[in-house]
């Protein structure tokens, strides 16, 4: 289940918001009934890092071995036709 708080809860429900983080669960805030932030246990926020320096990396060395450049459009193309299956 989603877990919306409102921001004021990091200070009066520490202990439960901890609690959800730290079973893997982020806990999302809001400030004024909109979007403000959202809480990850360290372990979870170092996975997505990790993943995404990974992918620099490769694409780094991938660069290294040709000249071919792809535009701006060219790369969003190609990122929507994995999201979407195509």
């Amino acid at each position: 289940m989603i877990q919306i708080r409102p921001v004021s809860d990091l200070r009066n429900k520490f202990s439960e918001i901890e609690l959800l983080v730290n079973e893997g669960q982020p806990v999302y805030l809001t400030k004024n009934g909109y979007g403000a932030m959202v809480v990850l246990s360290l372990k979870d926020y170092a996975s997505l890092v990790d993943n995404v320096e990974r992918k620099l990396d490769e694409a780094d060395e991938i660069a290294k071995t040709t000249e071919e450049r792809l535009s701006h459009d060219d790369v969003f193309q190609n990122v929507r036709g994995v999201i979407h299956g195509k």
